[in-house]
């Protein structure tokens, strides 16, 4: 199962959080939550606060763990990097 994580396109921590990704060589699947229009948005929004409690970014999800913001150490821990 991929990581899947949601961004927003102007965050620095997002961006941060792709090109460490891309750097690792890890396939992700990703939404750029900002992007998304209408009920979509808000669906997605809904999702992230479910998870985190809060609607910070950016959110990388894998199997039933997640993590919030970026932090490296954490993101290794949660993807086995």
């Amino acid at each position: 199962m991929k990581p899947f994580l949601y961004a927003l396109s102007t965050c620095f921590h997002c961006q941060r959080t792709k090109k460490w990704l891309a750097e690792k060589n890890i396939d992700y699947d990703y939404v750029d939550v900002d992007l998304a229009e209408g009920e979509e948005r808000d669906k997605l929004v809904k999702e992230v606060k479910e998870l985190t409690g809060s609607s910070q970014f950016p959110v990388v999800v894998h199997g039933d763990r997640h993590v919030v913001g970026f932090n490296e150490e954490r993101l290794k821990d949660l993807l086995g990097v």
